[in-house]
């Protein structure tokens, strides 16, 4: 008798051992560099004999920065699948992406996840400037973790409170900031840009601060970059740009605009300030205009111009 509840005891606790509580380390890619399939929506993490895969729309990873405590939360289901694969062999990226797949190593068993949701926060890689501490955007990390995930399995399910995937980095797109140091001014409104072929440098200034008189040596007029006045817009367009966008009652609507970034308020003395410094140039003037600390936003992105970045030089007649 003793020995037949010894056989129901260790096939009770085999049974409870196979209940969907088995412990994270069970499946660890957290460490595993995400990799990506140019053909397909997958991103994947291989590890010897298994693979850990994601397929997901790209448009799930966008180029804004999540606010602390707000992630973007998707639901696991057909459109965003999660699977768990074994092989008797070591599995490539061959395995994953190609039309055709090898025909070796061979599936032996595959968990998908029928439930649960994916948590992704975002945040920008950023590239410093040590000479003039200036930052540039360069990608986004999109941090994925599963939470309440479900897998379906031949013996049962398996669920995970917490299941961490890991880093996935996409590439940012690059703004040129290709300007020369020479601006040009509206004639009504005073508007000052800067332009190349793809991308403008947009600041309306204070009139006061371009006179017609030099100002004394080390002495430039200041200002704070504003919300109207002294408003400085960065614009990339997707288009050729040309002079004809500038000075319009209206904003032109081609070429179009990809992206508009525009720089956070002055604080006196500490950021977003205008340094206008005007010299005697024959009949006329010549204003440089350098930009300090100032950085520029959009949305929850944001970069630094720099500790002093030279805007340009505008030249004015009497």
């Amino acid at each position: 008798m003793k020995r037949i509840v010894s056989l129901l005891a260790l096939v009770m606790l085999l049974n409870a051992c196979d209940d969907g509580n088995l412990t994270q380390e069970d499946i660890n890619f957290e460490d595993i560099t995400t990799q990506s399939c140019a053909i397909n929506n997958i991103i994947y993490k291989l590890k010897d004999k298994e693979s850990l895969l994601l397929e997901i729309p790209q448009t799930s990873f966008t180029n804004e920065p999540n606010t602390v405590g707000e992630p973007t939360i998707l639901d696991i289901g057909s459109a965003n699948r999660v699977i768990y694969r074994f092989y008797n062999g070591t599995v490539s990226t061959a395995n994953i992406c190609e039309t055709i797949p090898p025909a070796t190593p061979i599936v032996t068993d595959q968990w998908t996840a029928t439930d649960g949701k994916i948590q992704i926060f975002t945040t920008a890689v950023k590239t410093t400037n040590t000479t003039n501490n200036s930052t540039r955007i360069t990608g986004y990390n999109h941090n994925i973790v599963f939470k309440n995930i479900t897998f379906a399995k031949n013996s049962g399910t398996q669920v995970y409170e917490t299941f961490p995937f890991g880093d996935y980095v996409t590439t940012a797109t690059a703004l040129p900031f290709l300007f020369d140091q020479t601006v040009e001014q509206c004639s009504v409104s005073k508007q000052i840009y800067n332009y190349t072929s793809s991308e403008a440098l947009i600041l309306d200034i204070d009139p006061t601060l371009i006179t017609s008189s030099a100002t004394p040596l080390n002495t430039p007029r200041t200002g704070l970059i504003g919300a109207t006045v002294n408003k400085l817009t960065y614009r990339l367009f997707s288009g050729l740009l040309t002079s004809s966008y500038f000075c319009a009652t209206t904003i032109p609507t081609t070429p179009a605009v990809s992206e508009e970034w525009v720089a956070a308020s002055g604080v006196s003395n500490v950021s977003g300030i205008i340094e206008v410094t005007t010299t005697t140039l024959g009949a006329g003037f010549k204003h440089v205009i350098v930009l300090k600390n100032v950085t520029m936003k959009k949305g929850t992105n944001d970069f630094k111009l720099g500790d002093s970045f030279i805007y340009g030089e505008l030249l004015t007649t009497n």
